[in-house]
């Protein structure tokens, strides 16, 4: 019988009626294929997930497919999004197997774990046949099968991350400057991000390499940081309309969006576009911001503070029917019976012409050119467009709510929450509006005391008032970063001493002293057939790196060699295997944090939250940031509080100069001279 109703992921619980005997991942469901020695069907995927909504619908709702994997197989559905350790090594394996992943992910494993096949979508004859043909193999030549099994799994144990010896000392940052010179070919010179479709955002690439062409003077970066967010904000990518970006595009323009929005990427995005903001004090950098918050606040946001996952990229249309992108897409005629005699002034804004068709009659409302240029050949002043297209914008946001939304997955994940808690607090920073802030607080208090448990560990999920699933390396990481760019934000010392303790929770029970790496999984929880190193970043930062990062953070603060020495050690090893930086870019910001520029900064004392503040809003990525407005114990900050002064100290790897109480002479200290 199929088990998937006793779960509470939106996305197993979208399977629950399938005609499929399928079952959860746990050790009575794997008990259960050894006993029987039944090969099993591993098929993982996520709730916004387009393709995985085909395949269920042409194999998985089918009864044909049903008889083949019912009669013959133990089939376990699996969501990413909780497990996604489990995704991670099998995807490995479908990576050394086929050379390319995705979702769905489907694998066949024997009854121990181990995989023998595995790929991503399929057409329902070839599921039926290639399950057939494993079946009869395992059956007539089950030693064939162990012997394939058993080279595959030596293939995952050769990807751990290779430890190339202890490193006495780094190598100097300048070179770092032939694997830019590399990066830069394979730019976007016309919509910036990267020359080749699809396109993803990867915002963490595009945080290091402002931060390295504002420290360098680089122009030529700095521009093409720039463009990519200019052209990502105009884009189809970015709902002008609602708000929140989708996933990636699958054109080169960033036009044509794969519909679905994730927590994640908006989270992100908000750091990004609040860096980038800091930097030239750009309004559309504001204005995605705004519009992005609106989003998460309308669309993500539960009462208790916390943030649902994602919305589907599938939602019903006119007809009926499931459909990707219906929700977000325009006909012309009726684009034409809303705006009246605007419309011509709105298609010039938003290329409802060739350049912004997408197919069967529907438009992505895309951008080109700036407003200024457009009020300009129109002879209209800027402020008079800009209100028309904040009105057209509001006009079609009631027209649009009329529709079927988009399925919203409300599971809440701790890592995920922490990367929106993390671009709330730095938007917070950017701008100085408190909405920011208090939406980032009241999530840390969530995090904090629902998803943190007695025992000392963090909880992955929270659904229908429960939480589940012991956390992975990527939620302590991103809980560590968010909790000190929340104090750098609000100087509030609990964030700080809260880091800490999940930092030595990580080193107790992730820390894998022989590979100088943190373990995906803890030492207490759930062992899978290989380790999971996560070292590349990716759409999101490796966990590794974050740690990485956030140890050396730490190392000043508390003045920890020890946390120095790990954070180093992890540098190290990667420095050498560095081959194309895009997947190594939160590794380049920490070996840019190891550099002379780099600098700490302790404020303290009265109105040192009126001084940070105003520090806050210059773009100072070399800067480590602590204080306190009251006596502190923290080592960085000891000793350093006096009553009804403020104390600005400039340090470099914790040697200060005199105290200052001048926070203009601070911020000009602190800014890379020109």
């Amino acid at each position: 019988m199929n088990e998937l109703n006793r779960e509470t992921s939106p996305y197993l619980l979208q399977h629950a009626n399938n005609p499929i005997h399928w079952k959860a991942w746990n050790e009575t469901t794997l008990e259960k294929a050894k006993k029987e020695n039944k090969l099993i069907v591993l098929s993982v995927g996520y709730s916004a997930c387009h393709w995985c909504h085909v395949m269920e619908h042409e194999s998985f709702e089918d009864e044909e497919v049903a008889k083949v994997m019912n009669e013959y197989f133990i089939s376990i559905k699996v969501d990413r999004e909780e497990r996604p350790d489990i995704d991670a090594i099998y995807m490995k394996a479908v990576q050394l197997m086929t050379q390319q992943g995705g979702w769905p992910m489907n694998v066949v494993l024997l009854p121990d774990g181990r995989p023998i096949w595995g790929s991503t979508f399929f057409r329902k004859e070839m599921w039926i046949d290639a399950l057939t043909q494993l079946q009869s193999l395992y059956a007539t030549d089950p030693a064939k099968v162990e012997e394939y099994a058993t080279k595959l799994k030596t293939g995952l144990q050769s990807l751990i991350p290779l430890k190339t010896g202890d490193c006495e000392e780094l190598p100097n940052i300048t070179t770092i400057a032939p694997y830019i010179e590399k990066w830069i070919k394979s730019f976007d010179d016309e919509y910036g991000g990267y020359a080749r479709a699809p396109k993803f955002m990867m915002p963490n690439n595009y945080l290091f390499l402002q931060r390295y062409g504002y420290q360098n003077k680089n122009t030529e970066i700095l521009n093409h940081v720039d463009l990519t967010l200019t052209r990502m904000a105009w884009g189809g990518l970015f709902d002008t309309v609602g708000g929140g970006f989708s996933r990636y595009s699958v054109d080169m323009k960033w036009h044509v969006p794969h519909f679905e929005k994730m927590l994640y990427d908006n989270g992100q995005l908000m750091t990004l576009y609040a860096e980038a903001y800091k930097r030239t004090k750009n309004t559309l950098y504001k204005e995605v911001i705004e519009k992005t918050h609106n989003f998460i606040s309308t669309e993500l946001t539960d009462e208790n503070g916390a943030f649902y996952s994602a919305l589907d990229a599938d939602s019903i249309n006119e007809k009926g029917n499931l459909e990707e992108g219906a929700f977000y897409t325009w006909k012309k005629e009726e684009l034409k019976k809303l705006l009246g005699e605007d419309f011509d002034l709105f298609a010039q804004i938003f290329n409802i012409n060739d350049f912004g068709y997408w197919e069967e009659g529907n438009y992505v409302l895309i951008q080109n050119k700036n407003i200024s240029s457009i009020a300009e050949e129109n002879t209209i002043s800027t402020e008079t467009l800009q209100e028309k297209k904040r009105n057209w914008e509001h006009l079609l946001y009631k027209e649009r709510e009329k529709r079927s939304k988009p399925r919203l997955d409300d599971k809440i994940l701790t890592s995920w929450n922490a990367i929106m808690l993390k671009g709330y607090a730095n938007c917070y920073m950017a701008l100085g509006d408190e909405k920011y802030v208090q939406a980032a607080i009241k999530n840390a208090e969530f995090i904090t005391s629902i998803m943190w448990s007695e025992e000392g560990n963090l909880w992955r999920t929270f659904k229908n008032g429960a939480a589940k699933i012991e956390a992975f390396l990527e939620d302590y990481a991103h809980t560590i970063d968010a909790l000190l760019t929340l104090h750098e934000a609000t100087l509030e010392e609990k964030w700080l001493t809260q880091a800490k303790q999940l930092t030595d929770y990580c080193l107790d029970y992730f820390y894998d002293e022989q590979q100088q790496f943190f373990n995906f999984n803890s030492q207490k929880g759930e062992q899978l057939i290989a380790p999971h190193f996560e070292v590349e970043d990716n759409v999101i930062p490796a966990s590794n790196s974050v740690m990485a990062n956030v140890l050396y953070t730490l190392s000043h603060i508390y003045g920890n060699s020890h946390y120095k020495k790990v954070a180093e050690q992890m540098l190290s090893h990667i420095i050498p295997n560095l081959d194309y930086p895009s997947a190594f870019s939160n590794w380049l910001n920490l070996w840019y944090t190891t550099a002379s520029q780099n600098r700490e900064l302790a404020v303290c004392g009265k109105n040192a939250n009126k001084a940070i503040k105003e520090i806050n809003s210059h773009y100072l990525p070399h800067v480590i940031k602590a204080g306190c407005t009251n006596n502190s114990s923290i080592p960085f900050l000891a000793n350093r509080f006096v009553k009804d002064r403020l104390m600005l100290y400039v340090c470099r790897n914790n040697t200060c100069n005199l105290p200052s109480d001048s926070t203009k002479e601070t911020i000009n200290k602190l800014k890379i001279s020109e």
